[in-house]
């Protein structure tokens, strides 16, 4: 019998302690920036017509808990698309074209 039959298997993941009166907030925006040791996460709710939109949570991880993080999340995706259908993300454009697309040229002064 090899050793890891006999050691007990660890739990999939750590127990949560979710306290009762913990508000559950809605978010559709966020913004990511990074340093060397960190990567910030600022979640926000953007309202149609309304500036600025208000930060809700600020999320602080390791460059590896994001990774994990990115792994987890991809695999809960893939997981909700099976059983519930592709997720259609609006436009043909990628995030680069929608971020950083020209200005529109200035229109030009009618003539006198």
């Amino acid at each position: 019998m090899s050793d890891s039959a006999s050691r007990p298997k660890p739990p999939p993941f750590p127990p949560l302690d979710v306290p009762p009166d913990l508000e559950a907030i809605y978010i559709n925006l966020v913004r990511i920036a990074h340093s060397p040791s960190e990567l910030i996460f600022d979640f926000a709710h953007l309202l149609p017509g309304t500036t600025p939109s208000r930060v809700r949570s600020r999320v602080v991880m390791s460059p590896l808990a994001a990774k994990l993080f990115h792994r987890a999340l991809t695999e809960n995706l893939s997981r909700y698309e099976a059983a519930f259908g592709e997720i259609k993300v609006p436009g043909s454009k990628s995030l680069a074209d929608f971020l950083f697309r020209q200005s529109p040229p200035p229109e030009e002064s009618p003539e006198k």
